[in-house]
């Protein structure tokens, strides 16, 4: 196969480095990840049997394993809601939590169907990184991509009652997280518009405006800081506290990402976070505000407005 190997594997580009941001949580670690499947793939294409595995589940097993054996040296990637505690006052200071690496967006088109949008919220994605890494793959293989229980147990060296076993307990641990590994994402459209009148209150400093956007569970973190908050009035609170001292001259760039919309926050002109919104049944469901250099670079963002 290695004469047309670039040829048969382009179709799973794309795929096999969403797979990879799933189990590592970090676009940069799926590039890496997929290079690595490709050349493994390569050095084995000779091996590879046409009638034991189709090409995309034998190129899965080696993306799986792969990323397993990178899961073995490196800390899985959270979001501060998920690891640590809810910080009561919106004007404490600021955790500062540089030493976690933190659970970084991916990019994404909004005109991606409902179920890829679907499987990449920003919370799903979150949830599967506080998986035990085998029970993150049993979950990815057999439940987001529709790998046959028994290709999944060859993949990960487990009996197919293992990996049953392994899929109850991490429906368990993400129903324990509050997430629905099923759901729907809210049509793009319908996103957008939600997201855009809140922009419409961020810019305007209309704190009131923008509560009323809220759901009344709405979280909201900032990594890398581990202070985090739930519920509109917390929430409201915090947003006084920015205004009050960042000032009140905001413009922002729109954006999507794990299908979700965003937008990139700029104070007096020069940037400050890529925020990106959770928007269920009309309101704002969670707000992931990054501070970080590294995801201003995913989104080719300039480092001050015009």
């Amino acid at each position: 196969m290695r004469s047309d190997f670039e040829t048969a594997v382009e179709p799973y580009r794309r795929e096999l480095l969403v797979h990879g941001y799933r189990m590592l949580g970090s676009p940069h670690d799926a590039e890496d990840l997929l290079q690595e499947t490709l050349m493994r793939a390569w050095r084995a294409a000779d091996s590879y049997d046409p009638g034991r595995a189709s090409l995309r589940t034998w190129l899965y097993r080696i993306a799986t394993n792969a990323c397993l054996t990178a899961l073995e040296r490196r800390s899985s990637r959270p979001l501060p809601s998920g690891v640590g505690e809810r910080f009561e006052n919106p004007d404490a200071a600021f955790a500062p939590g540089f030493e976690v690496a933190w659970l970084m967006p991916l990019p994404t088109d909004p005109a991606a169907d409902t179920v890829e949008r679907s499987r990449l919220r920003l919370a799903l994605i979150a949830a599967l990184q506080l998986l035990p890494a085998r029970q993150r793959a049993a979950l990815i293989l057999r439940e987001v991509l529709d790998v046959p229980a028994a290709e999944v147990a060859d993949a990960l060296g487990l009996t197919t009652a293992a990996v049953d076993s392994a899929l109850q307990r991490a429906r368990a641990r993400l129903a324990d997280a509050g997430v629905d590994p099923d759901a729907q994402a809210e049509p793009a459209p319908q996103q957008r518009a939600v997201v855009d009148r809140y922009v419409a209150a961020f810019e305007r400093a209309d704190v009131a405006a923008l509560t009323a956007l809220l759901a009344d569970e709405v979280v909201l973190e900032m990594p890398p800081m581990w202070n985090w908050y739930a519920g509109r009035v917390d929430y409201a609170g915090f947003m006084d506290r920015v205004y009050r001292t960042r000032g009140t001259d905001w413009r922002s760039v729109p954006l999507w990402a794990n299908g979700e919309a965003g937008f990139a926050a700029y104070a007096s002109g020069k940037l400050h976070t890529v925020q990106l919104l959770t928007v269920s049944d009309g309101r704002v469901l969670r707000t992931t505000a990054y501070q970080d250099p590294d995801v201003f670079a995913l989104f080719d963002l300039a480092p001050r407005l015009r």
